[in-house]
């Protein structure tokens, strides 16, 4: 293209000014990183439970360090102790991996007898020496963080969701719905399972009580490595992380927070 130069009455042309390059594409905006606690692969049983390093957030202790990660939030487990008295946050149906004697969650009360949850801290792994947390105070530690829950209700639970008797069946939802509904309007709380028979039931109970938001905008899964102890390299997640990314998550889950928070540099702003 040219460009007419007028010089008194005489029009010269020019070559015109070369375009500006285009604009570099835009970087994607990064989505935001739910930290997951590893659990070894494989069929539940003593190899397993041996091999367990006891990694899930559900402490402050494993909050703190996922946000140290890099990560916005954290996916953390709920069981129910006997007769739905007390919700508390522990990935294991069982004690295995506390101190004291082995006993199912769901079997033992959280503050009375001599095998109670309450005190029993964690004895093996990257957090020994913490203890077993209650929903409210688990949910008053995220939001001191400004971390976002994921809380999983874990199938164990079902004993007291579904009890025969309707005072322990009511019992156990409230202990599971009430904190929810304290907290709602203070930090955002998101809860699931992978219970059919439980995710039925929370569905319809959080949707009576004007909770809905807490069943929405759950993170995209995005590792492809089964963890397993010790922990297997981060490496081979890439092709699943870059075409999980492709897709434009807002939110994504992973065990490997560290390496995929390291991971996003440069490719999304």
């Amino acid at each position: 293209m040219f460009a007419a130069l007028v010089v008194g009455t005489t029009a010269t042309l020019l070559p015109a000014a070369p375009a500006a390059p285009a604009a570099a594409a835009a970087l994607p905006a990064c989505p935001l990183i739910f930290g997951h606690g590893g659990y070894p692969s494989g069929a539940n049983g003593s190899d397993t439970w041996n091999r367990d390093q006891v990694r899930q957030p559900n402490h402050p202790t494993g909050i703190q360090q996922q946000k140290n990660w890099g990560a916005a939030g954290v996916e953390a487990d709920l069981q129910l102790t006997r007769d739905g008295t007390k919700a508390v946050m522990w990935h294991n149906d069982s004690t295995w991996g506390l101190t004291g004697v082995k006993k199912p969650v769901n079997q033992i009360w959280w503050a009375a007898g001599d095998d109670k949850l309450q005190g029993r801290r964690i004895n093996r792994g990257v957090y020994v020496g913490e203890t077993v947390y209650t929903f409210r105070e688990w949910l008053s530690a995220m939001r001191s963080r400004n971390m976002i829950a994921l809380v999983e209700i874990k199938p164990a639970a079902k004993q007291s969701l579904f009890n025969g008797d309707a005072a322990i069946k009511s019992r156990a939802w409230s202990e599971i719905l009430g904190p929810i509904k304290e907290n709602y309007g203070a930090q955002e709380i998101m809860v699931y399972s992978h219970d059919s028979a439980i995710w039925a039931e929370l569905q319809s109970r959080v949707n009576a009580q004007g909770l809905s938001n807490v069943l929405r905008n759950r993170p995209v899964w995005t590792d492809s490595v089964e963890w397993e102890e010790p922990p297997p390299a981060w490496t081979g997640n890439t092709a699943k992380w870059q075409s999980v990314l492709d897709q434009g998550p807002k939110r994504v889950a992973t065990t490997f927070t560290d390496a995929y928070h390291k991971w996003l540099k440069g490719k999304c702003a």
